[in-house]
Formats: C-alpha cells, sequence, structure tokens
C-alpha cells in the first residue's frame, strides 16, 4: 500500500494529513506547534496519525511540507548573521531603498531595519556597466581580505549582490568560484542565482533576505529529512513553494527565501480545487487559524500569481512599509487574527483584538497551559461555540473556568458581562478580516459580493458566515476536512519551478529568434530542476510571461504569452496580449507609444493525474455530538441549537440554521439565517438570508461524485 504525507507548521496548530493512493481516503489530525523545536511536533503528529490510520512507515512514499519557520525568522529577525559583498559605492542601497515616504505626511515614519546592519556590508572595486560590459573584474586579493573580515564579525552566510550582474553574471560567478573554493563552510548566496532581475534595490533586497533564512533551512530540512528516515519514512521529501507548486528539498536549501509563503499558498490552492469540485470558479479563500488569517483570490477557478511581495511590513496593510521580496507568490493577505489573537484594551479604553497572538505556547487560556490573556479562542467556547470535551478532534480539552477568568478583566474594564465581552471580541474580529478583504478586492477592481468565500482552517468555518455577512456575500462554501485544508493543498499541489530573466529591450529591436532563444535558455534551466522533482512518469509544461511596458514609463505589466516557438508572426501576438491586459486594467492603451519587455519569466508546472480523493475518513467524528447553548449574533439571544456530525449530512438536504456542524477538526457555524446543503462534491453550501430559494436549488447540488485530480 502506497501513501502520501502533508505536514503543515503553522503558528498555532501543525496540521498532518496522509492520503491512501490504492482507495483515495485521507486521514488527518491537528497537533499543537512546539515553537521551539517545530520538527519534534511534526513527528508526534504523524506517529499519531500513522497508529490512528492503521499504517506503517514504509507506506509513506512522498512527503510534502509547508513551514511558516522561515517567515517568522525573517519577520521576527531571528535569522543568520548575514553580510553583504556588493559593488563600491552601493554599500547603502538597503536603507536608501526608493527614497519615498510609503505615508507622505507622517513625519515619524518607520521603514524597516536592513537585514544586514550597515558593519556587516562591504564595497569591493568591480563594476559591469547596464549593457554587461564588464568594466573592472574582481581582485581575488581584495576579495578574500573582505571576507576574511566579515568572517571575523561572526558572519555566517554571505550575500553577492554586484551592480548589474542580471546583464552579466560573469564577476558575480568569479567571486563565487574563488569563495566556495576557500571557504567551503560559508553560506553563499548570489544575486543571479537568487533573483536575476533588474533594480538594484529589489534584487539586493531579495538576496539578502535569502541569506538571512538559508542556514535556518538548511539545518531544519537536513533534521527534518534525518528525523523522516528515522522514522522508518522512506519517501522523497518535497517542499511548498510560495507560488502554490512543489520543489525537491535541494532546491528548497538553494533558495530558501522561495518558502516564505509556502503555508498559505497551500491552503489557496486547496481553496482553488474545492471550489472548482462544485463548479464555483470566482473564490475568495478565507484560511483563519490560531495565528493569522489569509485571504486570497481565485479568478476562474486560478490563484492570482504576483512575482513580488513585502515581508515584515511596518504597517501591516501600508504598501512600501516592508522588505520586498522578487519571488513567485500566490497573491495573499495575512491579517493579525486568529483563534489566538489576544483581546486588550488600548490607551483610549477601546476594545482591540490582534495582532499579537498567544500562539501554541503558552496559547489560549483555555487551552490551560498557562496562557492568562483573554483569546478570540476563549470567546468562541464562552460563546458555546466549541465542543469543551472534544476539540481538535477529541485530542485535547478546554478550560471553560479559565476562559472565563482570562476575560473577566476586560469586562469589568469595560463595564460589560462574559457574555458581552465575548460577542464584543467576536464582532471586533470579524469585521478585522472583513475590512482587509474589503481593501483587498477591491484594489483589483472587483466586488466582494460577486465571489463565494470558502472557509478553511480551524477557525474559518466558525467565524465564515457572519465575515460574509459583513461583505455583502451571500454565499459560503466549507470544504470537508476545512480544519486541515492547507495540509491537504500540499497533496494537491502540482509541481512547479519558475525562472525569470531581465532582457531589456524594445519589441521592436528584437527579433522573434533572438527571444525564442531567450525563453528556451530558461525552459532548459526550469526543465532540469523540475525533472529532478518529477518521477519518471511526471509529465510538465511550460507557461510564458514577461514584464512589459510602453517605453518611458517606471514599472511593469505582468503579460500572459503564447507559448513557443516563437516566429514571424510571434511579435504581433506579444503586442496584442500586452494591449490586451492594459486596457482591460487601465481602460485604454497609450497610441504610437514603442513597447519595451523588461523581464521573460518561464514557469514548468506539472499536469496532474487524476485520481480519486475520499474524504470520509478524515471527516469522521467519533461519537454523537449533543445539543448545545449558544448565543446566535443573528437571532440576539441565547438557545439550544443542534450539532451535527458532518458525515451523517445527506446529500442535497437542506438543513436550517442556527445549527453547528462538525467534523474532527473544525465546527461549521450556520447562522439563524442560513440553510446549509452538503452537495455531490461533498463540500456544504451555505445560502444567506435565501429563504426558501435554497431548497428549490437542492437538484442542482446533488449528483455523481466528481473525480479529482491530487498530486500524491
Amino acid at each position: 500500500m502506497s501513501c502520501s504525507l502533508g505536514i503543515d507548521i503553522g503558528g498555532t496548530f501543525t496540521d498532518v494529513v496522509i492520503y491512501r493512493h490504492d482507495d483515495g481516503y485521507t486521514f488527518s489530525h491537528k497537533e499543537l506547534t512546539t515553537a521551539s523545536n517545530p520538527t519534534l511536533g511534526a513527528m508526534t503528529g504523524v506517529r499519531y496519525l500513522l497508529a490512528k490510520a492503521g499504517l506503517q512507515p514504509q507506506s509513506i512514499g512522498k512527503v510534502v511540507h509547508a513551514t511558516t519557520l522561515f517567515a517568522n525568522a525573517l519577520i521576527e529577525r531571528r535569522g543568520a548573521v548575514a553580510g553583504l559583498i556588493t559593488t563600491r559605492g552601493f554599500r547603502d542601497t538597503l536603507e536608501m531603498r526608493r527614497e519615498f515616504k510609503y505615508e507622505l505626511y507622517d513625519l515619524f515614519i518607520e521603514l524597516p531595519q536592513p537585514l544586514v546592519p550597515r558593519e556587516l556590508r562591504f564595497e569591493i572595486d568591480e563594476r559591469t556597466h547596464f549593457d554587461g560590459t564588464v568594466h573592472t573584474g574582481v581582485d581575488e586579493a581584495q576579495l578574500i581580505k573582505v571576507v576574511d573580515d566579515m568572517i571575523a564579525k561572526g558572519v555566517t552566510s554571505l550575500a553577492i549582490s554586484f551592480l548589474h550582474a542580471y546583464a552579466n553574471p560573469a564577476n558575480e560567478q568569479r567571486a563565487k568560484a574563488i569563495i566556495e573554493s576557500r571557504y567551503p563552510r560559508l553560506h553563499l548566496s548570489v544575486s543571479h542565482d537568487v533573483c536575476p532581475q533588474i533594480r538594484e534595490y529589489e534584487r539586493t533586497s531579495t538576496t539578502v533576505a535569502n541569506a538571512y533564512v538559508k542556514p535556518i533551512a538548511d539545518r531544519y530540512l537536513h533534521d527534518l529529512e534525518s528525523e523522516l528516515k528515522g522514522l522508518g519514512i522512506p519517501g522523497r521529501l518535497f517542499m511548498m513553494l510560495s507560488s502554490g507548486g512543489l520543489t525537491h528539498v535541494g532546491e528548497a536549501r538553494r533558495v530558501p527565501v522561495q518558502l516564505l509563503e509556502s503555508g498559505p499558498a497551500a491552503g489557496t490552492i486547496a481553496a482553488a480545487f474545492f471550489g472548482k469540485r462544485s463548479n464555483i470558479s470566482e473564490v475568495l479563500a478565507f484560511d483563519m487559524g490560531g495565528t493569522t488569517a489569509k485571504l486570497g483570490m481565485i479568478e476562474h477557478g486560478r490563484a492570482l500569481i504576483s512575482h513580488q511581495f513585502e515581508a515584515g511590513r511596518e504597517k501591516r496593510f501600508a504598501a512600501g512599509s516592508g522588505l520586498p521580496i522578487n519571488i513567485s507568490t500566490i497573491e495573499l493577505i495575512e491579517i493579525g487574527a486568529g483563534g489566538g489573537s489576544i483581546a486588550q484594551t488600548d490607551a483610549m479604553g477601546l476594545l482591540k483584538v490582534g495582532p499579537k497572538s498567544a500562539g501554541s505556547e503558552p496559547g489560549p487560556a483555555c487551552y490551560a497551559r498557562g496562557g492568562t490573556q483573554a483569546t478570540v479562542s476563549d470567546a468562541n467556547l464562552l460563546a458555546g461555540y466549541l465542543d469543551a470535551d472534544n476539540f481538535a478532534g477529541g485530542t485535547m480539552k478546554l478550560d471553560t473556568g479559565a476562559a472565563g477568568a482570562a476575560l473577566r478583566p476586560l469586562g469589568e474594564a469595560l463595564g460589560m458581562d462574559l457574555v458581552d465581552i465575548a460577542k464584543g471580541i467576536q464582532a471586533i474580529v470579524n469585521e478585522n478580516m472583513a475590512a482587509a478583504a474589503r481593501v483587498h478586492v477591491a484594489e483589483r477592481g472587483h466586488s466582494a459580493s460577486d465571489f463565494t468565500l470558502l472557509v478553511m482552517g480551524g477557525g474559518g468555518p466558525l467565524h465564515g458566515c457572519d465575515v460574509a455577512r459583513r461583505l455583502g456575500i451571500g454565499r459560503v462554501l466549507c470544504p470537508p476536512s476545512a480544519g486541515v485544508a492547507s495540509a491537504l493543498g500540499l497533496l494537491i499541489a502540482p509541481a512547479r519551478v519558475d525562472r525569470s530573466a531581465t532582457i531589456g529591450q524594445t519589441l521592436d529591436a528584437i527579433t522573434a529568434p533572438e527571444l525564442e532563444a531567450a525563453f528556451a535558455a530558461l525552459e532548459a534551466a526550469a526543465g532540469r530542476v523540475i525533472g529532478e522533482t518529477l518521477d519518471a512518469a511526471g509529465e510538465f509544461c511550460f507557461k510564458r510571461s514577461a514584464d512589459m511596458r510602453f517605453v518611458g514609463q517606471g514599472f511593469e505589466l505582468v503579460v500572459a504569452l503564447p507559448s513557443g516557438p516563437y516566429g514571424l508572426s510571434s511579435l504581433q501576438e506579444i503586442r496584442t496580449a500586452f494591449f490586451d491586459a492594459y486596457r482591460r486594467i487601465f481602460g485604454q492603451i497609450t497610441p504610437a507609444v514603442e513597447l519595451e519587455i523588461m523581464t521573460i519569466r518561464v514557469s514548468a508546472i506539472e499536469q496532474l493525474r487524476a485520481r480519486p480523493l475520499m474524504m470520509a475518513a478524515s471527516t469522521e467524528v467519533e461519537r454523537a455530538p449533543q445539543p448545545r447553548t449558544i448565543y446566535d449574533d443573528v437571532a440576539n439571544s441565547w438557545g439550544e441549537v443542534p450539532v451535527l456530525a458532518r458525515g451523517g449530512l445527506a446529500y442535497g438536504d437542506p438543513v436550517r440554521g442556527p445549527v453547528l456542524i462538525e467534523d474532527a477538526s473544525s465546527t461549521l457555524a450556520v447562522p439563524s439565517d442560513g440553510i446549509a446543503i452538503r452537495d455531490a462534491a461533498d463540500n456544504i453550501i451555505i445560502i444567506l438570508s435565501a429563504g426558501l430559494a435554497m431548497e428549490d436549488r437542492a437538484a442542482d447540488l446533488t449528483g455523481e461524485e466528481h473525480e479529482t485530480a491530487i498530486n500524491a
């Protein structure tokens, strides 16, 4: 029997999923994350789930992993002691940034501090011109002295970013060869390997970020591989990329900066997958865990991909306030709102929730692990939405008394009883998430009401209907095993490799054979890496795109291009593709202005094979749920509501709210103005304020079980 294993380590919980190939069944488990040693909690969860599923470690033929460890290390400034070698005169690129303020009138504006302090940034006398001509080569003696000085100051990881290395990497290649031969134990990140793209600040920032997390990634991935082998698991280890694809562990060690958004990306991939099963292509993926909530847009069944994001923003929603990282990533916003988000009063005596979290250590007060501050989970427990005796699939018991003790001081300070303060915490955290979603969707030219809200994570199904109502969304989708959807997304995701190169030429100046040769070189590089990732039967395809602009513009538009090889008509097809994309965003095009291709991009993406996916084993509740008394915010009153086991819902049978629907990893709260139905794809669809209309549509949501593509 062959199986695949997915491990998603979050800030509060580690989710583990096993997929059994022969019959398509899945098994899942949530384990508290061990913050001091994340591998420890992950291995505990794997052992538990193997025993629960009755499987031997030798049956695991593939392991896919996502983690927030590297992103947290960067944000919390817990990375390696990194240094930077750059061209003379460019030592302060990281601090000069783009010389603009993200908030123009803020006299006390705070900018993110560079990951490498000035005393660890060194210059050497080398120079490459913008056209790739080498003016001054690398002086070996000078380079060795600089590296010796850096090592003496404690540097263990080194970034090299020379001027115009994207146009000609010869000097960087020479420096790399010298350093690797003389200092083989020094971790090295070189800009033409990490980010061969125009713009010095962004390229240097990305390379430095890679150097900052590389020793941590190398050590962590080595330890994880050793633990898996020690457990008797023979399967290869793969890592989820921020782009929503997979890569082998060697590539992950080389460029770990590609993994910064790996966990959230997996959740969005799962959301697109489950939306497609119910024939819903426009989806807002709402993933609320124990530490943060994430939101991603899915258009026409596909997650949106960006080629830059910002890490460690000084202000969460202020563009330009973070460190730019040039990697391919699924477009997401993160909100400091999770089950562990701490509630407190501010300087004006108003109730605030987040962004600080209790995490898993000590965790919310109701976890009875030493936490004393009021959190969202404590409020949910006191409002009746959580089963204190069967939390996280029955692996944890919650302490209602501790939750009350944590909320009581807040209530006294605000003159509110426990119920009111609990409902206040819920309302504030839901509005925080809805407000962030409004901005994210509006900035992309959409209205939230045009989408279906897909809820996942341990808290998504609990809060989703109220968030949807605040956004004006009338339909909510809850997939099976919603609480561990991100881990399942690891097994759904295709292998993927992205490569890019700056060419900086006008469309009139470049010939079709020259452009084809440039793309072919990228495809060859991407093909080698994905070939190392896939098995012998694996198939993949290439997708081409380019960063294009009108000559004279400061920034580019990423345009999907036709596949190659390019011939006589291809340049006109590329011109048309740019005009179509430009018109779609800006409404009109600029006449008689030349076009410029700045950066070309290639994605090698695995073609998935269809396999069955049966979720029953992972959604089973091993008990008969009992009715609970909850506070219904729609009816504005307490009342006893039925609690249903998700696996017991009949297909196509409408269930009127208020009702709680439980599976092993989450609880779905259906309000009194909602009607829920389990459709043929095993998703639960909730229609808010729908009256009898949902019953009339029941037949549309039943039918044959869907065959699915899962990359296991």
